[in-house]
């Protein structure tokens, strides 16, 4: 083993300082416009690929197990609080299920609501339910198996997740 000497100690690599903690707004944004947005802006592009990848995995994993409808801001207004601090992606999402796949239904009180289709139902060109063909399923229904509700979990994971990275990215040190 080498004696450390001034002339070895000089070749070691300076750790990195940071400055102190302050608040940055435009990170902040950027954070929640798209997951890891904001510490790319901050110069930190590896770890801004770690969490774009990490949180946008988790939300479409929980798209991919319990389908588009695990994101319902009319039917589950509670998770999808937690979802949409995935950001814009959350509420595009929403767009798509609530006006391209749920159907337009009287309730008993006769007021027009948006709700899934029926397993023998589909939707119509003019969005009101219609009995599917023989073989014919819903363009979108419920999983059963209670994968709806890991998919929504899932998905308000990420969500959950995004808010401690936007949190991070708001309060975070810059590098001297």
């Amino acid at each position: 083993m080498p004696i450390p000497t001034a002339q070895n100690a000089s070749a070691a690599p300076a750790p990195v300082r940071y400055g102190p903690d302050r608040f940055d707004p435009v990170a902040m944004v950027l954070a929640f416009a798209f997951p890891g947005l904001g510490h790319w802006y901050l110069g930190e592009k590896r770890r801004a690929v770690l969490i774009a990848s990490g949180i946008l995995g988790l939300f479409v994993g929980g798209l991919l197990i319990g389908g588009i409808d695990a994101v319902d801001r009319r039917e589950n207004t509670i998770w999808f609080a937690g979802q949409a601090l995935v950001g814009p992606i959350t509420f595009g999402v929403d767009y798509i299920h609530q006006h391209h796949l749920k159907v337009v239904s009287k309730d008993a009180a006769g007021r027009e609501v948006l709700r899934s289709p029926w397993p023998h139902e589909v939707r119509g060109p003019d969005g009101r339910p219609r009995p599917a063909e023989p073989g014919q399923g819903p363009s979108s229904s419920v999983s059963l198996g209670r994968m709806n509700e890991l998919g929504t979990l899932f998905s308000t994971i990420a969500g959950m997740l995004n808010l401690l990275v936007i949190i991070d990215a708001a309060m975070h040190g810059r590098k001297q």
